[in-house]
């Protein structure tokens, strides 16, 4: 029996080695699959972050063209700031106001303003309306506040400045004067008296 029991501890003893050989190979076919796997989720992660990079650097250029030339449009306003400063002060002086040639020179300003309008609107520079609008921080710097009965409270009652935009981005804000309620004197005396 003891042939027996050592061929058979043999058998099986090669039959765990089989095994073990097998548990080993599939150990390094599975190691390799992740290593695969991992590798591939390497490239991927690698293949995403160049394409974020490359449309980080598209948008870059594009706002570069789109607004590189922001500081220049925002200075450019001074002159026509300048010229329609010009205008009035021409019109509001009474020394020149006798002259009669004075008309056409004024005149010449506004065509230069004009084509200077056209200039901005052809490069997405334009004004911002604040005629009858209501005060919006976003667009407008509130200078002073005019007490009125007769428009609401946060209506634009007379632009100081002209703001502009360029294209969906403030250039400059608007600098206006802001209606408020007018408060009654009585009525304010009468409720600090209640508050006391």
């Amino acid at each position: 029996m003891s042939a027996d029991n050592q061929k058979n501890t043999e058998e099986a003893d090669k039959s765990l080695e089989k095994t073990q050989e097998i548990k080993s190979e599939t150990k390094k076919e599975l190691s390799l699959e992740d290593r695969l796997k991992q590798s591939e989720d390497k490239l991927l992660r690698s293949l995403a972050e160049i394409e974020n990079q490359r449309r980080r650097f598209e948008k870059e250029i594009k706002d570069a063209f789109e607004f590189g030339s922001f500081n220049f449009a925002k200075e450019s306003l001074a002159i026509l700031d300048n010229l329609h400063r010009a205008k009035e002060a021409i019109k509001n002086d009474e020394a020149l106001k006798t002259n009669k040639d004075l008309n056409k020179f004024i005149e010449n300003i506004v065509i230069v303003e004009k084509d200077l309008l056209s200039i901005f609107e052809r490069n997405r520079i334009k004004k911002i309306n604040t005629e009858n609008k209501k005060f919006d921080p976003n667009l407008h710097q509130a200078m002073s506040e005019i007490e009125n009965v007769s428009v609401e409270s946060g209506i634009i009652l007379q632009e100081i400045q002209a703001g502009y935009m360029y294209g969906e981005r403030l250039l400059r804000p608007a600098l206006v004067s802001v209606a408020k309620k007018k408060v009654d004197k009585q009525a304010e005396t009468d409720e600090k008296k209640k508050d006391k």
